[in-house]
This record gives structure tokens, sequence and C-alpha cells, in this order.
């Protein structure tokens, strides 16, 4: 029973805890928006490099 009222007791602290620190940050949200847009703009650098590169290395003449 002991381990029940700890249990209870650390939950109910740190619930208090969150509840008085208002000011936690910016939400994680716009963050990860950003991280997608770079990812997405890194695909979409790769790819164009990429074409670039092999209609470049096709239009080197074969001997």
């Amino acid at each position: 029973m002991h381990l029940v009222t700890f249990l209870y007791a650390a939950t109910v602290a740190r619930l208090s805890e969150l509840r008085r620190e208002a000011d936690r940050g910016d939400s994680p949200v716009p963050t990860a928006v950003i991280i997608a847009g770079l990812v997405a703009a890194g695909i979409a650098v790769t790819a164009l490099v990429m074409t670039k590169a092999t209609t470049w290395m096709n239009g080197i003449p074969n001997q």
C-alpha cells in the first residue's frame, strides 16, 4: 500500500508542477512543420541534382 501512496503522491506533485509552469516554450507542432518543410526541400533539391547529373552523364558520347 505504501507504493501506491507514493506513486499517487508523486503523480499529484508532478501534475501540480506542470500546471504551475505556464511558460513551457513553443509548441512542438511548428518545429515539426519546419522540419518537414526542410526535408521536402532537401528531397526536391536532391531529385533536381540527380536529374541534371543523369542528363549530363547521358550527354557524354560513348567511344
